[in-house]
């Protein structure tokens, strides 16, 4: 009897221990609908690698649609120097989905290597319902571009040659006047010698008067010529 009740005693423990291991397994087991994703069930949530950064949607460096408070999330556009090595979509009663993007899950389909990446979902809950998602982020790298730093010294400027040519001067020479008066003959400094025409002659009446004389002589010369016939 005793026997065969210590059997019946351990087939009750293992069949309990059985059930309290499945309902456990049940509880923290985690599902997806999605079979790009890896349903995680990590309350905590998985932390990024060393190397990797984590990328919120306050980051503004990815573009997207749908999200927190809503059933999918579609990451549109990463923008430049953003490398994303995970997705995170948290959501439902426990864990979250993980994306890896040119690697597939659940043996599914890989999910593309670039974006867009359309339609992620958290894990379902309990109830094998779809959930809202409650938070998102990415695991991955972002660079920036250099900053352009100006040379600390500048190259020496080719000094300009030093221009010879001198400014005109301002005032306008003229040229040297080479025509002269000419010359007044030794003896006419007055105007009245030399046989020449003096335009600033001013002894006119010493002509009159020789005129008048060499008319008298004249008359005088036929006057005596006249009589001297007459006499004869």
């Amino acid at each position: 009897m005793r026997s065969r009740t210590l059997r019946g005693s351990a087939a009750i423990i293992a069949l309990t221990t059985a059930a309290l291991i499945g309902t456990a397994g049940s509880a923290l087991a985690c599902y997806s609908d999605d079979h790009r994703s890896n349903p995680v069930p990590d309350r905590n949530h998985s932390k990024c690698a060393d190397n990797q950064v984590k990328i919120t949607p306050k980051d503004n460096l990815v573009d997207f649609t749908g999200g927190v408070g809503e059933k999918t999330l579609t990451i549109n556009k990463v923008h430049d120097g953003v490398t994303v090595k995970r997705i995170i979509v948290i959501g439902g009663d426990d864990g979250f989905n993980e994306y890896v993007p040119g690697k597939s899950g659940q043996n599914g389909p890989k999910l593309s290597e670039t974006a867009p990446w359309k339609d992620l979902q958290a894990t379902l809950t309990f109830g094998h319902k779809q959930p809202k998602i409650d938070d998102w982020y990415i695991c991955g790298t972002k660079s920036t571009k250099p900053t352009e730093t100006a040379p600390t010294t500048k190259p020496s400027e080719t000094s300009k040659p030093t221009e010879t040519t001198s400014a005109p001067s301002s005032a306008t020479v003229k040229p040297t006047d080479t025509t002269s008066a000419a010359p007044v003959p030794a003896g006419n400094e007055s105007g009245t010698g030399g046989g020449l025409a003096n335009t600033g002659f001013d002894n006119m009446w010493l002509v009159w008067i020789a005129a008048l004389l060499l008319v008298g002589g004249g008359g005088l010369l036929a006057l005596l010529k006249f009589r001297r016939k007459a006499s004869e």
